[in-house]
């Protein structure tokens, strides 16, 4: 399964719409969203212009009501943080790298977690467990960023906006 994994969109269009054009071309199943979509209308435009499921996770600067969140089929919303499973592989998702700990108490067998709010691009290994932060999609303090990750192959990597137009 191809999975692209965005954080930190902070309602810029621009970007979201370049990343979701080539999540098309790459044949993009599924979408993590790790939090800080900001207001409804990103919202909307993100749902509306990605046919496949997406996994949200609520940010600490969002202005939209979760209530709101039921108008859109595709969105699976997990909350604050959650644990989702895909292709066997159990996927911890947060937004502020403090809820790490909450995640991996929730379910043990977490094997990877994605977590976004630092902006900053990152993987790291760490008690047997794989963190990423896919970076900022806003391209607010850092160059615009995300990850890829295909289950079936185990490929995981950060690319940067720019470098994919």
């Amino acid at each position: 399964m191809k999975i692209g994994i965005i954080s930190d969109i902070h309602d810029n269009l621009v970007n979201l719409e370049t990343f979701l054009s080539w999540a098309k071309k790459e044949g993009i199943e599924k979408i993590i969203c790790c939090g800080d979509v900001t207001n409804l209308e990103t919202l909307d435009f993100l749902a509306n212009n990605f046919a496949g499921e997406i996994v949200l996770i609520r940010g600490n600067m969002e202005l939209y009501d979760d209530n709101s969140l039921s108008n859109f089929s595709n969105i699976n919303y997990l909350g604050r943080y959650g644990i989702w499973e895909i292709d066997n592989i159990v996927v911890g998702i947060c937004h502020e790298p403090d809820y790490i700990s909450q995640v991996i108490a929730r379910n043990r067998a977490v094997q990877i977690i994605f977590y976004g709010h630092t902006h900053k691009p990152w993987i790291e290994n760490r008690d047997s467990i794989t963190r990423v932060n896919p970076g900022t999609m806003g391209g607010v303090f850092q160059k615009a960023s995300f990850a890829f990750w295909d289950t079936a192959t185990g490929s995981l990597e950060l690319k940067i906006l720019d470098l994919i137009k």
